[in-house]
């Protein structure tokens, strides 16, 4: 089928960059979220994105202005039924992600494609608690969602060639590229930069390196444009420690065990820069490491 309308669940950092890209590419969106406080600040972040898109020579004013005019809010996840395609991008919890998907079921057209912007939870699981499992996939967008080009497509096992080949073709006309994943925890790219992450926690937990040696050593000395701890802040610690736990549980491995300081921290409400503490202090001008 194809693809005019797209309905996001969820205005936060994820949420409101793939309505930003959605609407750029020339689909219509609906954006849902629990309060109008949160859709106006979703909208604020777009436009503002968008500006800096203009500064930089990548679009139009008029593009932006188009842009802009292309997505909708709405408290309603009711109204979101009519949509051609409806990307979840809510907290990275299975119960709330389950839960939108039960409340939009009756509202939804039969070909109505879903997916979940989830980054390690099981598609196939999701998928088996919709009335469509043929029509629903994992499709992960990788943060922040107008400069990053890769998006992870996710097939469960009872995904159809056709909702796939749907997918793809969607991608493409957003101007990314695509990377098919199977269906196993945390997928291909936080299976293996989460665990990287994770690791860099023991290195700081068992005194290895501090936290300005841990992430310049990565930067000067494998050339990661970012050090691992200042991704995981990014990133958002409790995030980083879900995916660690559903490859934890998963995949029933010891290697994958969070570490005890990321538990720690995730406990302390130190969650990174959202919260302006986490492995670094953002309250000043300039981030200090917290050890």
């Amino acid at each position: 089928m194809e693809i005019r309308t797209v309905g996001v669940v969820g205005a936060g950092q994820m949420g409101n960059g793939i309505a930003h890209v959605f609407a750029l590419a020339g689909f219509d969106v609906l954006l849902t979220d629990i309060s109008d406080e949160a859709l106006s600040r979703a909208l604020a972040s777009v436009g503002k994105n968008l500006d800096r898109q203009v500064a930089r020579g990548k679009i139009t004013e008029p593009e932006k202005t188009a842009a802009l005019e292309r997505i909708a809010t709405t408290t309603m996840l009711a109204d979101l039924g009519p949509s051609d395609l409806i990307i979840e991008a809510a907290t990275e919890r299975e119960t709330v992600k389950t839960a939108i998907f039960e409340d939009l079921q009756p509202h939804l057209k039969p070909e109505t494609i879903l997916t979940s912007n989830t980054s390690s939870i099981s598609i196939t699981r999701l998928a088996s608690r919709t009335d469509r499992p043929e029509k629903f996939m994992g499709f992960h967008f990788m943060n922040p969602v107008p400069v990053m080009q890769l998006v992870e497509l996710i097939r469960g096992i009872a995904t159809e060639e056709a909702t796939y080949k749907t997918l793809l073709g969607v991608v493409e006309k957003l101007g990314k590229s695509a990377a098919t994943a199977e269906d196993f925890p945390a997928f291909i790219v936080n299976r293996i930069l989460m665990p990287m992450i994770n690791e860099a926690v023991y290195t700081l937990y068992e005194g290895v390196g501090s936290v300005k040696s841990i992430d310049e050593s990565m930067r000067l000395g494998a050339n990661h444009p970012m050090g691992p701890l200042e991704l995981a802040d990014f990133i958002g610690l409790d995030t980083c420690l879900a995916i660690m736990n559903v490859l934890h549980d998963g995949l029933a491995d010891t290697k994958y065990r969070p570490c005890p300081l990321l538990t720690k921290y995730v406990e302390a409400g130190w969650l990174g820069r959202k919260t302006q503490r986490g492995f670094y202090d953002y309250r000043d001008e300039v981030p200090v490491p917290t050890r």
